[in-house]
């Protein structure tokens, strides 16, 4: 799904990003030039940056 029309983004471009390390959205803006038009984008990529670093969290407390 398109995250960011204005270029193009993608979540899986988002995640790819997160697996990768971003984990703040000024590291996603580095790496995929997220929000940095009309900025409508933001609020999509904020949840999908919170659900993913929940979902990393919980897999490594469960496996400690």
């Amino acid at each position: 799904m398109y995250v960011c029309l204005c270029n193009g983004v993608t979540d899986g471009q988002i995640k790819q990003s997160i697996q990768e390390g971003a984990t703040t959205m000024r590291a996603l803006y580095q790496e995929t030039n997220l929000g940095n038009q009309c900025g409508k984008c933001c609020q999509c990529a904020k949840k999908i940056l919170n659900d993913e670093l929940l979902q990393i969290a919980e897999t490594q407390f469960q496996a400690a």
